[in-house]
């Protein structure tokens, strides 16, 4: 019971339920503030007022997570952001319902029975005097429950009528994105590496010294000294007492001019000696694993859904674009 009654608030408390994730809008009150009791109108769509209330009711359970994760002026950017967004997602959502209204396109009644019933059989295990209990503890109404639920269902149905999602992609946008983002499409590259750090001490005069006992480490090496006895005896870094050994690593583990010169290695091979940041590193990379591409026929049914995807992100921002263009919209 009180699993489903969380899920319940946070999937409906007063308008987050909308289709629309929540992200969000200036309020005439300061953002740092917690609970806010100020209102007012928040932007006008023809004849419909979008509220800052319903701007911050959508938001809240975003924004108590920024109070969690910053303060002060950053706070402030980023609860502004959310609320900029918020306001322009109920503002497209006021539109798809005026085009339904003005299509005089009707949802049938079982329609909403149906998802009501949905509602209460997954977030309530069908027990509905639980949810009526839910609903009266968040002060709503069955009525205001059923309008906000035909609502999502009005919207769910015009991206779906204006927004095809079985759009065709031809086969050579598929290769042409295979051909530009292969690293998508390959197993990550690794190598199992050992490396020795002779630090330079160049503060207390013996940067020569230092950088001459790593060139003779490195010519001890090339001829047959065991790497892992030379890195007990001579590195200093925190790998020193396994030999210097780093296990497997991708190309995040080092540095980037490291980093470089590991990948670059051939299994086996002993690297020149590496002068950074005025210490003196010498590498081995023992084997390598990973980096193979995958073929196109494995990914091209993936690529095809990313470009479906993309395609139809495109024709719904061409088509809110076009409700826009045609109505009169005011912010405040």
């Amino acid at each position: 019971m009180a699993k489903a009654t969380l899920n319940f608030i946070w999937r409906y408390p007063t308008v987050a339920l909308l289709v629309f994730s929540c992200l969000g809008v200036a309020a005439t009150a300061s953002p740092t503030r917690g609970a806010e009791s100020v209102n007012g109108i928040a932007a006008l769509v023809n004849d419909k007022v979008i509220t800052y209330s319903e701007v911050r009711d959508v938001c809240e359970p975003r924004e108590r997570l920024l109070r969690s994760q910053y303060s002060g002026g950053e706070l402030v950017k980023k609860i502004t952001e959310l609320r900029k967004a918020a306001l322009q997602d109920l503002i497209d959502r006021q539109l798809i319902l005026q085009a339904f209204e003005k299509d005089k396109l009707v949802i049938p009644p079982h329609f909403i029975d149906e998802r009501v019933d949905q509602v209460i059989k997954e977030n309530f295990g069908g027990d509905r005097h639980a949810f009526i209990k839910t609903m009266e503890a968040q002060k709503f109404t069955m009525s205001k429950f059923r309008d906000l639920e035909r609502d999502k269902i009005i919207v769910q149905a015009m991206r779906s009528k204006n927004v095809k999602s079985d759009l065709l992609i031809p086969p050579g946008k598929v290769e042409e994105y295979y051909r530009q983002h292969k690293d998508q499409f390959s197993n990550k590259s690794q190598v199992k590496l050992r490396m020795i750090m002779i630090p330079g001490h160049a503060d207390s005069g013996g940067g020569a010294a230092q950088a001459s006992m790593a060139d003779e480490i490195r010519a001890k090496l090339i001829t047959g000294a065991d790497f892992d006895k030379m890195a007990q005896m001579y590195s200093e870094d925190s790998t020193r007492d396994l030999g210097g050994d780093w296990g497997w690593i991708d190309d995040k583990t080092l540095s980037a001019p490291l980093s470089q010169v590991a990948f670059s290695l051939k299994p086996g091979e002993i690297s020149k000696v590496v002068d950074l940041g005025g210490n003196h590193y010498i590498l081995k990379v023992e084997a390598r694993q990973g980096g193979e591409v995958k073929p196109l026929k494995d990914v091209r049914a993936d690529i095809e859904a990313r470009l479906r995807q993309e395609q139809a992100q495109q024709l719904q921002e061409h088509w809110l674009a076009s409700l826009r263009s045609k109505a009169y919209i005011k912010t405040f």
